[in-house]
């Protein structure tokens, strides 16, 4: 029988979010791209909530966006709400979310792909990689088509075996009723790979026209709209927002629960897989949270032309007449039509310590991955990780550096630096308080902390580069000259500083002096600044930021140098820990496993103590030493 064949460069499998981009990311650097997915409708579908970005999440995108990713600016192109949430808190932590059209959202990035030179998208399942020499040459699919490449890239989402539950029920799909994918793990089984088995959940979709609006609270999007991507002209996104709207749980809603919770798949033993902490389902949150007496629920629409709302903060896997009954306690929600019933979903992914920090399996090259089949939860977390894996497995086949963000240069090296040197017990969320050094990694410093990355690799352009070097020149020059600018103390002076109840000047001071006063700002003290020079808002942002918080920005800068330190030090690929004397056992069966690239990963990985470090740098020195004394 004859069968279909073909040869590519890279072979990306799934078109999901971090399909997507590891897609685009090859295609863009000049390598034949082929991307499978189980239904071309289905890419860039957002199965869950419809927004992107939220606390740290925003941090994610901004950095996909400086490195050349697409994410952001999908979301400018779609997006129906935009907030800033954590304005009242320090820079460090304000995260820009958008809610998104969902059905739109898809729409523009399958255009994106179906735009992009090089880049071939394909319906299939892939049923499995074809592994000679521990070297991924390619994949088959299910009815037998082989796809020659010298790079693979695994984004398979939540859709290997996956199955969906709400009480009793079971359907062995994946998210949407989608079909799963049900060969891939046992390939990959074959080829060593260790398998996890993950739970996440979704919320029941409301028909907008049988809710009760005027028992809500409203929550309207922020003006002026602050995009996304540091491409996008801010002008462009100043437009009529959809609201959402706020309520909450009660007791009746939670007595429900409570009554029914043997029927609930998560406490009757239908579900073993692990499911995500810090995105619980209702009844998790009842059970676990029992002296609260109320949960919020936010009211989000799916789309601009839809009458679909989503129950944000009611994921459950409940039986579908315990969904009504609970969903219909709540203020506004008493006669709620469901449009599509709440589940949970399980699915296969992968023990991510298996991969380097380049995304690359450890025991097979050429072989990449990224997304929830890492381990993670969340579109932006898999967004970030599938350009990453896509970006180094061009790297791999162009024969250039690979891509490696550390913990000190971005919440992405956070992510993957997290993913492979510690346990990933469940499906992993970014957090901002998981960043070390979060004052450096802002989302409003992004391009100027990873364009250079974008640029060096070849996904942002000579213009784009050009744009960020001259912004932060601009930012440099402005820093300094506040810092020579002074303002006298005169009555227009005072009346002004008075009017912030700020103390006066005595003499003259500057106005970066001003600035890292709490309550003043540079935007504010343009009316003492005369000569001010026109700079963009964006400049502006950074100077207050780098002035006010300058002392703290030190600090951390010093540590991140001790930092770099540990990680400029290397190990050995071939090291082997059973041979370092005085290693504790633990610490040896730890390191042989997690297998570090360098002295701080090492230090990082649970169940290395400190002394454990300093036994392996004296033996990296006295190794080191003998070759050195052998060269001679």
């Amino acid at each position: 029988m004859q069968v279909v064949e073909e040869n590519y460069d890279v072979v990306v499998v799934g078109a999901g979010h971090a399909g997507c981009e590891a897609a685009l990311a090859c295609a863009r650097l000049g390598l034949e791209t082929i991307v499978f997915t189980v239904s071309v409708d289905s890419i860039a579908m957002m199965p869950c909530n419809p927004n992107v970005g939220g606390t740290s999440k925003g941090h994610l995108v901004r950095e996909l966006d400086a490195l050349g990713g697409e994410m952001g600016k999908n979301i400018d192109r779609t997006f129906i709400q935009s907030k800033m949430l954590n304005k009242s808190k320090g820079p460090a932590v304000h995260s820009l979310r958008a809610q998104a059209d969902k059905s739109e959202y898809s729409r523009s990035m399958r255009k994106v792909l179906e735009s992009q030179d090089h880049l071939t998208i394909r319906q299939a399942e892939v049923a499995e990689l074809m592994v000679e020499d521990h070297v991924c040459r390619g994949v088959k699919t299910f009815s037998g088509a082989i796809y020659h490449s010298k790079a693979v890239v695994l984004c398979t989402g939540v859709y290997l075996n996956a199955r969906c539950l709400y009480g009793d029920t079971v359907n062995y799909t994946g998210p949407n009723g989608l079909q799963s994918a049900t060969h891939l793990t046992d390939s990959l089984k074959k080829n060593g790979i260790e398998m996890f088995r993950f739970k996440t959940g979704t919320p029941a979709r409301i028909d907008r026209r049988s809710i009760d609006f005027s028992k809500m609270e409203e929550q309207k999007g922020d003006t002026p709209v602050i995009p996304f991507s540091f491409s996008t002209n801010p002008e462009d996104v100043q437009i009529d927002q959809v609201s959402c709207w706020l309520t909450h749980t009660n007791e009746e809603t939670h007595k429900i629960i409570r009554d029914n919770i043997d029927r609930s798949p998560l406490y009757s033993g239908k579900i073993h897989a692990t499911g995500p902490r810090y995105c619980p389902s209702i009844e998790d949150k009842v059970v676990k949270f029992a002296d609260k007496k109320s949960h919020q629920v936010f009211i989000e629409p799916e789309g601009r032309y839809t009458q679909e709302m989503y129950i944000d903060g009611m994921s459950s896997s409940m039986p579908e007449d315990v969904q009504f009954a609970m969903y219909r306690t709540v203020p506004g929600l008493e006669h709620a039509r469901i449009v599509r019933n709440a589940y949970a979903i399980e699915y296969d992914c992968i023990n991510p310590i298996q991969l380097k920090a380049t995304l690359g399996f450890k025991k097979i090259k050429g072989l990449y991955s990224g997304g929830q089949f890492n381990g993670s939860s969340g579109y932006e977390e898999a967004a970030a990780q599938g350009l990453i894996a896509g970006i180094n497995a061009a790297m791999e086949i162009l024969g250039k550096e690979p891509l490696v963000l550390d913990r000190s240069e971005a919440y992405i090296g956070v992510l993957i630096d997290d993913l492979v040197t510690k346990p990933t017990l469940e499906p992993y969320r970014m957090m901002t308080s998981r960043a070390e050094y979060r004052l450096l990694l802002r989302q409003d410093n992004a391009d100027l902390r990873l364009r250079k990355y974008g640029y060096r690799v070849g996904l942002v352009d000579e213009n784009t580069w050009k744009k960020t070097q001259e912004k932060e020149k601009q930012i440099q020059d402005e820093i300094e000259r506040t810092e020579h600018t002074f303002v006298k103390g005169n009555e227009e002076t005072k009346a002004f500083l008075t009017s912030f109840h700020s103390a006066d000047v005595k003499g003259s001071c500057t106005i970066a002096d001003l600035i890292r006063r709490p309550e003043l700002s540079y935007e504010c003290l343009s009316v003492l600044d005369p000569e001010r020079p026109d700079l963009p808002v964006s400049v502006g942002e950074q100077v207050n930021i780098q002035l006010k918080y300058e002392g703290y920005i030190k600090r951390q800068m010093a540590q991140v140098a001790q930092f770099k330190k540990k990680e400029a030090r290397k190990i050995p690929d071939d090291i082997d820990y059973t041979k370092v004397n005085s290693l504790r056992t633990e610490a040896v069966q730890k390191l042989e496993k997690y297998r570090p690239a360098n002295i701080g990963q090492a230090s990082r990985i649970s169940g290395v103590s400190p002394a454990d470090i300093s036994v392996l740098l004296v033996y990296l020195s006295t190794v080191e030493q003998k070759n050195r004394e052998d060269l001679l």
